[in-house]
Order: C-alpha cells, then sequence, then structure tokens
C-alpha cells in the first residue's frame, strides 16, 4: 500500500465561523493550483507534532469543488475528543505551514433525479460543497441543517447568501417545535431515482439511516459518513494471531492492542489515518478467518462479504485472521 501524497500549504485565513466553530483556508505556498477534488471529499491534516510524531486527522473540503486556489475544511472544538480539534484550535494559527494529504473521496455524489442532504452539526462540511455542486448544475435537491441553535451554526450566512438557500432548512434543537426536523417526512416516499447524504454525530447518523430505512429506502441510496466513531465496548477482546500472506509469519495481536498497532511494532507498516475505522485508509484485504468488524465505513453487504477489513479498530472472531499483505 502506498503511501497518501502529501504536500505543505499555509493557512491563509482562519475564522470563526459559529460558537466553537472555527474555519481554515488553505492555499499553496506558491499560489499555485491545488490538486483538483469532487464534492465530499476530504484531506489529512498533519497537527503540529510533527509528520511522523504528531496527530492526523481528516476534515472535509467544504469549500466549492471548481476552485482550485484554496481548500476550505472546518473545526469544531471538541474537548472530549483524543486531542484532533484541540490542537487544531489552539495550535494552529493564520499564516501558518502544515502538512496535509491530497483530497480522496469516498463520500461522493451519485447522479439522481432528487438528492437529499441531511446534515448534524459539523456534518455539514462535506454537504456544503455537495450543495453548492447541486446548486451549480441545477439539480433538484434539498439541504437540511440540524445544529443545537442558532448560534452554534457554522456557515448559515454564507448559505443564505448563496445560490443554495432556496434549498436550504435550517433546524435547531432550541427552537420551536415546528421547525425541528420531521425526519419521516423529509424522507417519505422512497424511490430509485432519489439519493440520501446524511453526515453528523454517531446517534443522529443511525436515526436518519434507521428511519429511511423503515420507510423503504433502499441500503445502495444511503450514504453516509461519520466524522467519529462511536464508543466500542472491549471489556470481552480475546486475544487472536494474523498471519501475512507474503511471508507466512503469523504474529500475535493482544486483547488491548489494534492489528494495526502489534504489526508496526513488528516493522510491518500499514497506512493509517483517522484509526477509528471511519476514514477508510487501512483497508485490508482478508484471505481468511472471520472479521469482527467495528469500523463504520464498511456497508452492512461489505461486512457480510468477509472479504476486507478495517485493522485499526476491527478485531477477529476466528483464532487467526489471514491478511493480503
Amino acid at each position: 500500500m502506498t503511501a497518501q501524497e502529501t504536500l505543505q500549504v499555509r493557512v491563509v485565513k482562519k475564522q470563526t465561523e459559529a460558537e466553537g466553530i472555527a474555519s481554515y483556508e488553505l492555499a499553496r505556498l506558491d499560489g499555485a493550483a491545488l490538486p483538483p477534488f469532487s464534492a465530499g471529499s476530504h484531506i489529512d491534516v498533519h497537527l503540529p507534532g510533527g509528520q511522523s510524531g504528531g496527530l492526523v486527522r481528516q476534515y472535509s473540503l467544504c469549500n466549492a469543488s471548481h476552485e482550485s486556489h484554496r481548500y476550505r475544511i472546518a473545526v469544531l472544538r471538541d474537548p472530549a475528543s483524543p486531542g484532533g480539534s484541540v490542537a487544531m484550535h489552539d495550535s494552529v494559527h493564520e499564516g501558518d505551514v502544515i502538512t496535509i494529504s491530497t483530497p480522496r473521496n469516498h463520500f461522493a455524489l451519485h447522479p439522481a433525479q432528487r438528492t437529499l442532504l441531511l446534515a448534524g452539526g459539523i456534518g455539514v462540511t462535506p454537504l456544503l460543497c455537495m450543495a453548492d455542486r447541486l446548486a451549480r448544475t441545477g439539480a433538484d435537491f434539498a439541504l437540511h441543517y440540524c445544529t443545537r441553535s442558532a448560534e452554534r451554526t457554522a456557515f448559515a450566512a454564507e448559505i443564505a447568501a448563496s445560490a443554495i438557500a432556496p434549498h436550504a432548512h435550517f433546524h435547531f434543537d432550541a427552537g420551536a417545535p415546528e421547525q425541528k426536523l420531521d425526519t419521516a417526512t423529509v424522507l417519505a416516499a422512497p424511490s430509485p431515482d432519489k439519493r440520501l447524504y446524511v453526515c453528523g454525530p454517531a446517534g443522529f447518523i443511525d436515526h436518519v439511516v434507521t428511519t429511511a430505512k423503515a420507510l423503504g429506502w433502499a441500503q445502495d441510496h444511503i450514504h453516509l459518513e461519520y466524522f467519529g466513531a462511536p464508543a466500542q465496548d472491549t471489556s470481552g477482546d480475546q486475544g487472536f494471531e494474523v498471519r501475512i500472506a507474503s511471508t507466512g509469519k503469523v504474529y500475535p495481536i493482544a486483547p488491548d492492542v489494534s492489528v494495526v498497532e502489534a504489526l508496526r511494532k513488528e516493522g510491518i507498516d500499514i497506512l493509517t489515518s483517522c484509526e477509528q475505522g471511519v476514514c477508510g485508509t487501512c483497508l485490508t484485504r482478508v484471505l481468511e478467518g472471520e472479521v469482527d468488524h467495528r469500523d463504520m465505513y464498511l456497508t452492512d453487504e461489505e461486512k457480510a462479504a468477509n472479504e476486507q477489513f478495517m485493522p485499526c479498530c476491527s478485531r477477529a472472531r476466528s483464532k487467526l485472521l489471514v491478511l493480503d499483505l
């Protein structure tokens, strides 16, 4: 597996977008065009501390996908997170030079006669880029943006002043009952020519997806992206072994150590990024054994096929996994 290409960029603008949310505009040091990206793409950001020693976190690009002079990301400060958002808010400033990856897209738009975009909080970032793309192409779509309050709603004024405005609906937890999201009504009448995209906290996504499936939405017309994995109960974790197909060598995986960590100590590096089972970077083919899937990236069908897994977080139900490494 080859490493993701990286480049250095300057933070040309940092500003507060809402309570607890800051945006960062990134540009090349020489002012040249950045690599192109499509709506739904994200980049890895290497946070202060060094490219190998510092944290690496993923952030969706929320500016228009036709722009080549900048990337823009937005970050919610979350003190309960493993440190990425706090480092972004406290240690990354306007004028700083940081390392990022080139964009990649695991959350791409698909052709549809009507597209529904449902955002929970900071989950609006990839959907904002999608909404811009749909508006520019004259597509039929709606953006439903749910937040705790108007004060915590990033890009509200920008949305209201853009071509997205006629398609945008704001829903506040602190607002009147009649303006809150009626998920069942919004998702009513599913059809083969409709697509649903949802991004936000795990609870929000699970609610939307459960409602959609109950209303008859087909699994392959529901597209989702988690920005953080929910906590796992690891109290019953057992040790197992991993065999590397190319060498035949077998390595033990302790109950409290991930496959990625264990193999890294043996000099076998698997490309990772989020290390939470969200981004898909470490996707690895499984040749033998039964996987205990714990990621938020693979679909239910892909998990059932038992042909690939995320070694950053998933484990084994069998005593041995044989990996295509």
